[in-house]
C-alpha cells in the first residue's frame, strides 16, 4: 500500500466524523388568515335560546422560507395567530349575546379553535337573514431581527378584525293569551277554562291544536285539555274551551296553567309553540257542616232524628241527599233524606227514622253522616264525613209515660164506663 493513499483515506474519515453545521430557518412572507363558521344549524326560531358554537380557523400560509447555517430560527411562525380573543356582537335588537369575550390562546396555521356563546333570539324577531359580527383580536409575528449569531428581536403586531356570521330566523307561531275566564273552578271539583288566543307570530299554523298542560306540581290538572283550531293565521284570534280539575289538596288561591299550540309549520313539520303560563283563581272547597244541636233520644224507642246541614263551601250544590250510617245501638230503615239544591250559606233539614235498642248505653254518640251531591258540571260528588251528635237517655217514669201503657189505660176506662152505662140502663 502506498502511504499517500492512507493519508487521503484518513482525511476523508475525519471529514465524515465532523458534525454538520446547524441549519437556521427564516420566513420571508406569511401572516394569519382567520375565518369563522357556525358549528351545526344557523336557523333559529323567535324566542329560542341556544349555545352557538363558532369555529375559528387559521388558513394563513408561510410562502417563502430560507435555510442557512448562520440563521437563528424564531420561536413563532408569522402565520400563527397568538393570544386570540373572540367577542360575539349583535348589531340588531333581535339578538342578545349573554356570553363575555372568550380567550382561545394560539391558533397555528392549519388549525382551529371553538368558542361557544349563549345567544337569545327575541320573541318578536321577524323572519329573515341576520349577520352577527365576530370580533377577533390577536397578535402575530411581523419579523425577527438578528443581532449577532445568538440574539433575535421579535416584532409583533396586534390586530383586530371582524368576521361576519350569517344566521337565519325562521317563521314561527307565537301565542298570546288575550283573555282568561273560568267557571266552577273550586277545590276538589272540575270546572271550565275559557281562553282567547292570538297568533302574534309570522307563521301560518296548519292543523293547529290548542292545549293546556299542567305546570309542574300545580293542583290544576287538565281533564279535557285539547281544542282543535285548524288554520291559525298571523294576527288571528280564536276562542277555546277546556275542562280542568282541581286537586283536593289545593287552597283557594291562584295557580299556574301552561298553554301551547301544536301545529304544522311552513315546512310541513310538526312544531309546538313556546308555552305561555297563565294564572287561574280557584274558589274554596265545597263543604258541609252539621249545625243542629245535639239530639236527645230514648233507649227502646222509635224516634225521628232531625239533622240540620249547612253548605259552608264556596259553590252551589244540586240534588243533595244526606245519609247516616246507623250502627249499634241504632238501626234505621230510612237512612237517606233529600235536601235539594243548597247555595253557599243555605241550610236544609233532614229527618231519619231511627230505632234505638233498649239495652244500649246511656251516653253521647256520634253517627257518621255524608252528603252526596252534583256540582255545576253535573259530576256526582260525596262530601267529607260529618258527625251527628246524639245523646241516649233512659226515659223517666217509664210505665206512666209510656204511650202504649196510656192507650191501654184509656181503653180500660172507656170500656168500664160503657159497661156501667149499659148496666144502669138495664136496671131501669
Amino acid at each position: 500500500m502506498r502511504w499517500q493513499y492512507v493519508t487521503v483515506l484518513m482525511l476523508l474519515l475525519a471529514l465524515l466524523t465532523v458534525p454538520a453545521a446547524a441549519q437556521g430557518t427564516k420566513y420571508l412572507y406569511g401572516s394569519p388568515d382567520l375565518s369563522a363558521t357556525i358549528s351545526g344549524t344557523n336557523e333559529f326560531a323567535p324566542g329560542a335560546e341556544t349555545n352557538l358554537a363558532i369555529i375559528v380557523s387559521n388558513s394563513g400560509l408561510n410562502t417563502h422560507k430560507i435555510y442557512d447555517s448562520t440563521l437563528v430560527t424564531p420561536d413563532d411562525a408569522p402565520n400563527t395567530a397568538k393570544l386570540v380573543t373572540v367577542a360575539l356582537k349583535s348589531s340588531d335588537a333581535s339578538f342578545t349575546i349573554k356570553t363575555d369575550p372568550q380567550f382561545l390562546s394560539d391558533i397555528v396555521g392549519g388549525a382551529s379553535a371553538t368558542a361557544t356563546f349563549d345567544v337569545k333570539v327575541a320573541d318578536g324577531a321577524a323572519p329573515g337573514t341576520y349577520v352577527l359580527p365576530l370580533e377577533v383580536t390577536y397578535t402575530y409575528l411581523v419579523d425577527a431581527e438578528e443581532y449577532g449569531s445568538d440574539v433575535l428581536r421579535y416584532n409583533y403586531q396586534k390586530k383586530t378584525e371582524t368576521l361576519p356570521l350569517t344566521v337565519r330566523v325562521t317563521p314561527a307561531l307565537q301565542v298570546e293569551v288575550l283573555d282568561v275566564r273560568s267557571e266552577s273552578l273550586n277545590v276538589g271539583t272540575e270546572g271550565y277554562v275559557y281562553l282567547t288566543l292570538k297568533n302574534i307570530g309570522h307563521d301560518t299554523a296548519n292543523n293547529a291544536i290548542a292545549k293546556v298542560t299542567r305546570n309542574g306540581a300545580s293542583p290544576l290538572i287538565p281533564t279535557d285539555g285539547n281544542a282543535y283550531v285548524g288554520t291559525f293565521e298571523p294576527g288571528e284570534t280564536v276562542d277555546v274551551k277546556f275542562k280542568v280539575s282541581v286537586a283536593d289538596t289545593a287552597e283557594p288561591l291562584s295557580y299556574p296553567l301552561d298553554v301551547v299550540v301544536t301545529y304544522e309549520d311552513y315546512e310541513g313539520s310538526t312544531a309546538t309553540s313556546k308555552a305561555v303560563t297563565i294564572g287561574l283563581p280557584v274558589g274554596g272547597k265545597i263543604d258541609f257542616e252539621v249545625v243542629s244541636p245535639m239530639s236527645i233520644l230514648y233507649l227502646g224507642s222509635n224516634s225521628v232524628l232531625e239533622v240540620v246541614y249547612k253548605n259552608t263551601g264556596a259553590a252551589t250544590v244540586y240534588n243533595a241527599q244526606a245519609r247516616i250510617s246507623a250502627v249499634d245501638p241504632f238501626t234505621s230503615s230510612d237512612d237517606t233524606a233529600f235536601l235539594g239544591d243548597l247555595a253557599p250559606g243555605e241550610t236544609a233539614t233532614a229527618r231519619f227514622d231511627v230505632n234505638i235498642d233498649s239495652d244500649g248505653t246511656e251516653k253521647e254518640y256520634g253517627i257518621d253522616s255524608e252528603i252526596r251531591y252534583r256540582d255545576d258540571l253535573d259530576n256526582s260528588k260525596i262530601s267529607d264525613t260529618m258527625k251527628v251528635r246524639v245523646a241516649l237517655e233512659q226515659r223517666q217514669g217509664t210505665i206512666f209515660t209510656n204511650p202504649i201503657f196510656l192507650v191501654a189505660i184509656a181503653a180500660v176506662i172507656i170500656g168500664a164506663g160503657y159497661y156501667i152505662f149499659v148496666y144502669r140502663k138495664k136496671q131501669k
